[in-house]
């Protein structure tokens, strides 16, 4: 069976979001969409409403009763009408029931339940699309805790940087040049520190609108199996699988029954027919008479068959024909259309999460790279043959890698995932999310209402379903300090290790812990960023 099991695999990528108190894991993020996002209950809402489409076509082939009655009271007679009752009492009733209508109620029925079919397929869609928003919402939280608690490591490196810089321009082992670039690449960070932690707090409002709840410390969501091999393989999948293609073609076949329904619009129908007919005078016929020898009361009873034979209708049933072979034209152009662009997400998304798996494993290597250059440079630093910009440069090249990488990651698992949706393997039941209670059913509400014969029925009334925001406080960007995102290279200052290519060993001609001339005092001593 197609499913992918989603559980907890691995430690958290991120840190506490804010006010979290415990971990919460991708598939219980997609469980509370599922039960409480109001995109999937309303499309359920909406599919409960085509469900009663079918009923309501089958009641034209259904007998149908109807009673009319009037009392009359007459103010003034004519002088002609001296027989006329003064008030009275008319009822009817007719029952009629179609017998032959050439396939009109029957393909009527037939298209209701087609589209029905169809609405079915959309919400699968929905399931999978709302889903992958889950997944995209989940990621991007994970992605931008990390990339603040790099930028605010970079932050606090810079900081100690920018002291030290200071220090050594005190006792003259630094220019003035060296601590302004110092100062500048600091404040450059805290800009982009606040720009980082702005769009943390976007992706954690939005995952609040998806998913109904803040994020508490996201777990690292786990791999996604059954991915595809090649992009051939993804497409022949999705065309077999996709709800959408599904969708379209059920609506195509729904235009083609309306058609037929058009068509029968011309021919005859038959009909078998009961009245009964009952009027009372209430004793008043002939009371400005002596002809009294009418009854006051009686009734009538009738049957029989019924014939409707258009023979002109001014044209209008070609008219329903041939708009109905439009649309069904267009539905068909619109399967076309779909298909298009089943397979151009399919490609697309195969494309991306490639593309990310070659970009992590390429910023890995640069991440590494990028953390020894940076450790040589501060070597060669303490040497003097090392300016505090190369140092300064080397520092936001490791940063600047090590966002690409959380930025890949994210980018892959969203990719791999928009690909199982687009191939048809990422709604509830793939998903396994049955587990935790019993998965939506459409079928049970189509079931309760399709043969229902009473005029009187109706449902509860409607309640909210989906769970409101309102009372949830505004996000903030606070997380913690996670020890996996921490450099041991970004904690030092310029120049504090000079064996730094060659850890335990001390550089010849100075004991472990000096620069040049001066010993580095690595706490800030003037916060306020003014130089001494």
């Amino acid at each position: 069976m197609r499913r992918i099991f989603l559980t907890t695999a691995g430690a958290a990528l991120a840190l506490t979001g804010a006010g979290a108190v415990s971990a919460e894991t991708l598939r219980e993020a997609l469980i509370r969409a599922y039960r409480t996002n109001p995109t999937i209950t309303g499309a359920r809402a909406d599919l409960r409403a085509q469900d009663e489409t079918v009923p309501i076509a089958r009641a034209s082939g259904r007998p149908s009763a109807n009673l009319q009655g009037t009392y009359t009271e007459t103010l003034r007679q004519t002088g002609n009408n001296i027989f006329a009752p003064d008030r009275q009492v008319n009822g009817q009733a007719v029952v009629s029931y179609p017998i032959v209508s050439f396939g009109a109620v029957r393909n009527s029925v037939r298209a209701a339940e087609t589209r029905l079919e169809a609405g079915r397929a959309n919400l699968r869609g929905t399931e999978a699309n709302l889903f992958t928003d889950v997944v995209s919402a989940y990621m991007d939280v994970i992605r931008d805790e990390a990339v603040v608690a790099l930028n605010q490591q970079n932050v606090r490196a810079l900081s100690v940087n920018m002291q030290a810089s200071r220090d050594r321009f005190e006792v003259g082992d630094l220019t003035r040049t060296d601590v302004a670039q110092s100062e500048a690449r600091r404040a450059l960070a805290e800009g982009q520190l606040r720009q980082a932690e702005a769009r943390l707090i976007a992706s954690r409002e939005n995952y609040i609108r998806i998913v109904g709840a803040p994020a508490g410390t996201l777990e690292t969501p786990p791999p996604l199996p059954n991915l595809p091999g090649d992009t051939a393989t993804a497409v022949t999948t999705a065309l077999n699988n996709n709800p959408l293609l599904e969708a379209a073609a059920k609506a195509r076949d729904a235009t083609r029954l309306d058609t037929r329904v058009a068509r029968a619009s011309r021919l005859p129908r038959i009909s078998v027919q009961a009245g009964g007919t009952y009027y009372n005078f209430l004793n008043t016929l002939g009371s400005s008479s002596p002809i009294t020898a009418a009854p006051q009361s009686d009734y009538g009873l009738t049957a029989g068959i019924g014939l409707t034979l258009p023979l002109y209708q001014g044209g209008r049933p070609a008219a329903q024909v041939r708009q109905s072979q439009a649309r069904e034209s267009q539905a068909i152009e619109q399967v076309t259309l779909t298909e298009r662009g089943v397979i151009a997400q399919v490609r697309s998304a195969y494309a991306s999460w490639l593309s990310a798996q070659q970009v992590i494993a390429s910023s890995e290597v640069a991440v590494a790279a990028n953390r020894l250059s940076l450790e040589g440079v501060r070597a060669e630093n303490s040497v003097g043959t090392r300016t505090i910009l190369d140092i300064l440069n080397a520092e936001q090249e490791l940063l600047n890698s090590q966002v690409t990488l959380v930025s890949a990651r994210r980018d892959a698992y969203v990719a791999g995932f928009a690909l199982l949706a687009a191939m048809g393997r990422a709604e509830a039941d793939d998903l396994n999310l049955g587990d935790t209670g019993p998965l939506y059913d459409p079928v049970v509400n189509y079931d309760r209402v399709r043969n229902r014969l009473s005029d009187w029925g109706s449902d509860p009334e409607p309640t909210p379903v989906a769970t409101r925001t309102v009372d949830i406080a505004p996000q903030t960007p606070a997380v913690g300090r996670n020890p996996e995102l921490d450099d041991p290279a970004l904690s030092r200052p310029p120049g504090a290790d000079p064996a730094a290519l060659n850890p335990g060993t001390p550089p010849q001609g100075a004991p472990a812990g000096r620069v040049g001339r001066q010993a580095v005092d690595t706490t800030p001593a003037n916060p306020a960023g003014t130089p001494r």
